[in-house]
Protein backbone atom coordinates (compact mmCIF):
# COMPACT_ATOMS: atom_id res chain seq x y z
CA UNK A 1 0.00 0.00 0.00
CA UNK A 2 1.16 3.53 -0.73
CA UNK A 3 1.79 5.68 2.37
CA UNK A 4 -0.72 8.43 3.15
CA UNK A 5 0.08 11.80 1.60
CA UNK A 6 1.87 14.04 4.09
CA UNK A 7 -0.66 16.02 6.09
CA UNK A 8 -3.61 13.88 4.98
CA UNK A 9 -5.65 12.02 7.61
CA UNK A 10 -4.59 8.37 7.97
CA UNK A 11 -6.51 5.95 5.76
CA UNK A 12 -8.48 3.42 7.77
CA UNK A 13 -10.18 1.51 4.96
CA UNK A 14 -9.12 -1.47 2.89
CA UNK A 15 -10.06 -1.89 -0.74
CA UNK A 16 -11.21 -5.41 -1.58
CA UNK A 17 -10.95 -7.14 -4.96
CA UNK A 18 -14.75 -6.93 -5.21
CA UNK A 19 -14.36 -3.15 -5.22
CA UNK A 20 -15.76 -2.75 -1.70
CA UNK A 21 -13.99 -0.42 0.71
CA UNK A 22 -14.23 -1.61 4.30
CA UNK A 23 -13.61 1.04 6.96
CA UNK A 24 -11.91 -0.53 9.99
CA UNK A 25 -13.03 2.30 12.28
CA UNK A 26 -16.66 2.28 11.15
CA UNK A 27 -17.29 -0.94 9.19
CA UNK A 28 -20.61 -1.42 7.40
CA UNK A 29 -22.31 -4.76 6.65
CA UNK A 30 -22.96 -3.40 3.15
CA UNK A 31 -19.21 -3.55 2.46
CA UNK A 32 -18.85 -7.22 3.43
CA UNK A 33 -18.84 -9.87 0.67
CA UNK A 34 -18.40 -13.61 1.17
CA UNK A 35 -16.15 -13.78 -1.88
CA UNK A 36 -13.75 -11.29 -0.29
CA UNK A 37 -13.80 -13.27 2.97
CA UNK A 38 -13.07 -16.59 1.25
CA UNK A 39 -10.36 -15.02 -0.91
CA UNK A 40 -8.67 -13.36 2.06
CA UNK A 41 -8.88 -16.23 4.55
CA UNK A 42 -7.49 -18.70 2.00
CA UNK A 43 -4.38 -16.51 1.80
CA UNK A 44 -3.86 -15.95 5.54
CA UNK A 45 -1.56 -18.56 7.11
CA UNK A 46 -2.18 -20.06 10.52
CA UNK A 47 0.78 -20.26 12.92
CA UNK A 48 2.54 -17.45 11.02
CA UNK A 49 3.23 -19.99 8.30
CA UNK A 50 5.35 -22.15 10.61
CA UNK A 51 3.69 -25.41 9.56
CA UNK A 52 4.80 -28.45 7.59
CA UNK A 53 3.55 -29.27 4.10
CA UNK A 54 3.75 -27.90 0.59
CA UNK A 55 1.18 -25.18 1.32
CA UNK A 56 0.40 -22.93 4.25
CA UNK A 57 -2.41 -24.14 6.50
CA UNK A 58 -4.80 -21.25 5.96
CA UNK A 59 -7.43 -19.67 8.18
CA UNK A 60 -10.03 -20.73 5.60
CA UNK A 61 -9.03 -24.39 5.99
CA UNK A 62 -8.94 -24.00 9.77
CA UNK A 63 -12.46 -22.54 9.66
CA UNK A 64 -13.73 -25.52 7.67
CA UNK A 65 -12.20 -27.90 10.22
CA UNK A 66 -13.65 -25.96 13.17
CA UNK A 67 -17.13 -26.03 11.64
CA UNK A 68 -16.78 -29.79 11.09
CA UNK A 69 -15.60 -30.39 14.68
CA UNK A 70 -18.32 -28.09 16.03
CA UNK A 71 -21.05 -30.03 14.22
CA UNK A 72 -19.58 -33.32 15.47
CA UNK A 73 -19.45 -32.20 19.11
CA UNK A 74 -22.50 -29.91 19.48
CA UNK A 75 -25.52 -32.09 18.82
CA UNK A 76 -28.08 -29.27 18.89
CA UNK A 77 -26.24 -27.12 16.32
CA UNK A 78 -28.60 -25.30 13.96
CA UNK A 79 -27.61 -24.05 10.49
CA UNK A 80 -27.18 -20.58 12.01
CA UNK A 81 -24.83 -22.03 14.63
CA UNK A 82 -22.84 -23.81 11.92
CA UNK A 83 -22.55 -20.57 9.96
CA UNK A 84 -21.26 -18.80 13.08
CA UNK A 85 -18.67 -21.58 13.46
CA UNK A 86 -17.57 -21.28 9.83
CA UNK A 87 -17.25 -17.50 10.20
CA UNK A 88 -15.69 -17.51 13.68
CA UNK A 89 -12.39 -16.08 12.36
CA UNK A 90 -13.86 -14.17 9.41
CA UNK A 91 -12.53 -10.79 10.62
CA UNK A 92 -9.06 -12.07 9.84
CA UNK A 93 -9.69 -11.56 6.12
CA UNK A 94 -9.04 -7.89 6.91
CA UNK A 95 -6.68 -7.91 9.90
CA UNK A 96 -4.81 -11.19 9.39
CA UNK A 97 -4.19 -13.96 11.89
CA UNK A 98 -2.23 -12.45 14.75
CA UNK A 99 -0.72 -15.24 16.85
CA UNK A 100 -1.79 -15.34 20.50
CA UNK A 101 1.62 -14.32 21.94
CA UNK A 102 1.58 -11.14 19.85
CA UNK A 103 -2.03 -10.39 20.83
CA UNK A 104 -0.83 -10.43 24.44
CA UNK A 105 1.83 -7.86 23.58
CA UNK A 106 -0.47 -5.57 21.57
CA UNK A 107 -3.30 -5.48 24.10
CA UNK A 108 -6.97 -4.52 23.82
CA UNK A 109 -7.02 -2.25 20.76
CA UNK A 110 -6.67 -5.18 18.41
CA UNK A 111 -9.57 -7.00 20.04
CA UNK A 112 -11.82 -3.94 19.68
CA UNK A 113 -11.20 -3.77 15.92
CA UNK A 114 -11.70 -7.53 15.59
CA UNK A 115 -14.97 -7.38 17.55
CA UNK A 116 -16.37 -4.54 15.41
CA UNK A 117 -15.56 -6.41 12.23
CA UNK A 118 -17.02 -9.68 13.52
CA UNK A 119 -20.26 -7.92 14.46
CA UNK A 120 -20.81 -6.45 10.99
CA UNK A 121 -19.91 -9.77 9.34
CA UNK A 122 -22.57 -11.47 11.45
CA UNK A 123 -25.14 -8.81 10.61
CA UNK A 124 -24.32 -9.08 6.90
CA UNK A 125 -25.17 -12.78 6.91
CA UNK A 126 -28.21 -12.63 9.16
CA UNK A 127 -26.60 -13.73 12.43
CA UNK A 128 -26.91 -11.96 15.81
CA UNK A 129 -23.95 -9.62 16.38
CA UNK A 130 -23.07 -11.62 19.50
CA UNK A 131 -23.31 -15.41 19.40
CA UNK A 132 -25.40 -17.06 22.13
CA UNK A 133 -23.19 -18.12 25.03
CA UNK A 134 -23.69 -21.90 24.76
CA UNK A 135 -22.94 -21.80 21.03
CA UNK A 136 -19.98 -19.47 21.54
CA UNK A 137 -18.45 -21.84 24.10
CA UNK A 138 -18.98 -24.85 21.82
CA UNK A 139 -17.32 -23.02 18.90
CA UNK A 140 -14.45 -22.03 21.18
CA UNK A 141 -13.97 -25.64 22.22
CA UNK A 142 -14.02 -26.77 18.57
CA UNK A 143 -11.45 -24.07 17.86
CA UNK A 144 -9.21 -25.37 20.68
CA UNK A 145 -9.53 -28.96 19.44
CA UNK A 146 -8.55 -27.85 15.95
CA UNK A 147 -5.62 -25.87 17.39
CA UNK A 148 -4.43 -28.93 19.35
CA UNK A 149 -4.44 -31.11 16.25
CA UNK A 150 -2.84 -28.40 14.10
CA UNK A 151 -0.16 -27.86 16.76
CA UNK A 152 0.75 -31.55 16.97
CA UNK A 153 0.20 -32.54 13.33
CA UNK A 154 1.61 -29.47 11.59
CA UNK A 155 3.33 -26.96 13.89
CA UNK A 156 5.88 -29.12 15.71
CA UNK A 157 4.35 -28.99 19.22
CA UNK A 158 4.79 -31.94 21.53
CA UNK A 159 1.59 -33.43 22.92
CA UNK A 160 2.55 -32.11 26.37
CA UNK A 161 2.89 -28.56 25.05
CA UNK A 162 -0.35 -28.77 23.09
CA UNK A 163 -2.28 -30.04 26.11
CA UNK A 164 -0.92 -27.17 28.21
CA UNK A 165 -2.12 -24.51 25.77
CA UNK A 166 -5.23 -26.02 24.17
CA UNK A 167 -6.41 -28.86 26.41
CA UNK A 168 -6.64 -32.52 25.45
CA UNK A 169 -9.35 -33.48 22.96
CA UNK A 170 -11.50 -36.28 24.35
CA UNK A 171 -13.56 -38.71 22.31
CA UNK A 172 -12.41 -37.27 18.99
CA UNK A 173 -9.43 -38.13 16.78
CA UNK A 174 -7.47 -36.11 14.23
CA UNK A 175 -8.03 -38.66 11.45
CA UNK A 176 -11.71 -37.66 11.26
CA UNK A 177 -10.70 -34.31 9.78
CA UNK A 178 -8.53 -33.02 6.96
CA UNK A 179 -5.34 -31.40 8.26
CA UNK A 180 -3.39 -31.73 5.01
CA UNK A 181 -2.53 -28.15 3.95
CA UNK A 182 -4.26 -27.42 0.64
CA UNK A 183 -3.63 -24.92 -2.13
CA UNK A 184 -5.09 -21.43 -1.89
CA UNK A 185 -7.54 -21.90 -4.76
CA UNK A 186 -8.83 -25.28 -3.59
CA UNK A 187 -9.44 -24.01 -0.05
CA UNK A 188 -11.11 -20.82 -1.29
CA UNK A 189 -13.52 -22.91 -3.38
CA UNK A 190 -14.17 -25.32 -0.50
CA UNK A 191 -14.94 -22.45 1.87
CA UNK A 192 -17.42 -20.90 -0.58
CA UNK A 193 -19.01 -24.29 -1.24
CA UNK A 194 -19.53 -24.90 2.48
CA UNK A 195 -20.91 -21.40 3.00
CA UNK A 196 -23.43 -21.92 0.19
CA UNK A 197 -24.45 -25.32 1.56
CA UNK A 198 -25.19 -23.82 4.99
CA UNK A 199 -26.97 -20.89 3.34
CA UNK A 200 -29.23 -23.40 1.54
CA UNK A 201 -30.07 -25.05 4.87
CA UNK A 202 -30.91 -21.65 6.34
CA UNK A 203 -33.20 -20.84 3.41
CA UNK A 204 -35.13 -24.05 4.00
CA UNK A 205 -35.85 -22.87 7.56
Amino acid sequence: MMPDREGAPPRAWQRMLSGRRLDLLDPSPLDVEIGDIAHGLARVARWNGQTSGDHAFSVAQHSLVVEHIFAATFASASPSDRLAALLHDAAEYVIGDMISPFKSVVGGGYKDVERRLQHVIHIRFGLPPETEEATRKAIKRADQIAAYFEATELAGFSMTEAVRYFGRPRGIAADRFDFTPRSVKSVEKAFLKRFKAIETLLARG
